[in-house]
């Protein structure tokens, strides 16, 4: 990524979660959609954590908005991400699904 990081778009999946706070975590999850939801970055929620679309920076940025958070009231957080840059290509947040829809000939639970 030696270009403007500023401008590089990314699909940015990532859970977060506290380890110290029990089984169910749920509270705190939502302070991180709340906080994504806000940020106004594309996402998209699923059962095992959120994906993000958009610039390098901004998508990165909300990460670090939820962590900060978090860390507020927790001493110990597990976070996991993956990215995926893929140069000149933007709206992958449905492309990608619609794409697989597509071969397949049918919609799929989404």
């Amino acid at each position: 990524m030696a270009e403007n990081e500023d401008g590089v778009i990314v699909l940015l999946e990532f859970s977060m979660s506290p380890l110290t706070k029990g089984e169910s975590v749920s509270e705190y999850v939502s302070r991180s959609l709340d906080i994504i939801d806000k940020s106004g970055v594309s996402y998209r929620l699923n059962p095992m954590g959120t994906v993000l679309e958009g610039p390098w920076i901004e998508v990165m940025g909300v990460v670090k908005s939820c962590l900060d958070r978090m860390r507020e009231d927790c001493d110990r957080i597990s976070t996991v991400m993956k990215i995926d840059y893929r140069k000149g290509k933007t709206g992958r947040l449905s492309s990608k699904v619609a794409s697989v829809q597509k071969k397949l000939g049918r919609p799929l639970s989404t």
